[in-house]
């Protein structure tokens, strides 16, 4: 890969959610002479998508569904176990089309089904814009439990979303999980500042019951939530408060009620 080719590769997989097609537009202005800087990029694309768990509507439907490497079937296909479809997705242009009827192939479609409609109860209280999914993965030793939650706001310069994953093995006699959190949220109003934070989880399941699994899962999400909170508190309060300068740079507070007489009160009587 060229450095041109890299730097395009780099500017894709860090755009901040909800703004790829903002980062593509300005790739193209600034490649518009060498076009295939950006056609070359489709594993970059799809690297993305599925890291970033990209949601899609299919033809006719009403919700969203998630991309993520658990439910790719190869050849650009995908599918959703809830609706029990698989479709093609285009990784640039982010659109799903030729949808079919998928049949889950899983020695474990009991467990699946059940902790997707259990997961399902969790995620549409506590995320109300958000996509999710249960997938047998790892040659089905495993089963993948994902969810991607959105929020876009661009006419108050911010975008945010959250994503986190859950791997756990239903063969085995342990009752563990392996799971991710992520958290990236880009305000960029007369500035540009970027919050990217992971959390990587070790779960202990009280059993192998879809009920105990979520659970466990909304307790680990819940405390996480409540450490950001916590976090963002001190930092107010500490290292931002810090910056501020506590008194003007004369060393001495300003009397307000005194302010018509200083020179700027003045001119500012006079407007």
């Amino acid at each position: 890969m060229s450095n041109k080719a890299a730097i395009v590769s780099s500017f894709i997989r860090d755009a901040p959610p909800g703004e790829l097609t903002e980062v593509v537009n300005d790739i193209k202005a600034l490649t518009s002479s060498q076009p295939s800087l950006l056609t070359s990029q489709t594993e970059t694309f799809k690297k993305y998508n599925e890291t970033q768990f990209a949601t899609v509507k299919l033809p006719g439907a009403s919700r969203e569904v998630l991309i993520s490497p658990y439910n790719d079937l190869e050849d650009g296909r995908y599918y959703d176990t809830e609706s029990r479809t698989s479709f093609t997705f285009d990784h640039v242009e982010r659109k799903a089309s030729s949808p079919q009827s998928h049949s889950l192939d899983s020695a474990h479609s009991d467990l699946i089904n059940s902790l997707l409609k259990t997961f399902s109860t969790y995620t549409k209280e506590h995320f109300p814009s958000a996509a999710y999914g249960v997938f047998p993965t790892e040659k089905d030793t495993k089963i993948a439990i994902v969810l991607v939650a959105n929020k876009y706001s661009p006419n108050n310069f911010w975008n945010g979303r959250y994503r986190s994953s859950y791997l756990f093995s239903p063969s085995s006699s342990s009752t563990n999980l392996k799971g991710t959190i992520h958290l990236d949220v880009h305000y960029y109003e007369d500035g540009n500042v970027r919050l990217l934070t992971t959390k990587d989880l070790s779960l202990s399941s009280n059993s192998s019951s879809a009920a105990d699994i979520v659970k466990t899962i909304a307790t680990a999400e819940k405390a996480y939530q409540e450490d950001l909170n916590r976090a963002f508190v001190q930092l107010s309060e500490g290292a931002f408060k810090g910056l501020r300068r506590q008194l003007p740079i004369t060393r001495t507070k300003m009397e307000w009620e005194k302010v018509g007489g200083y020179r700027i009160g003045k001119g500012l009587e006079t407007r």
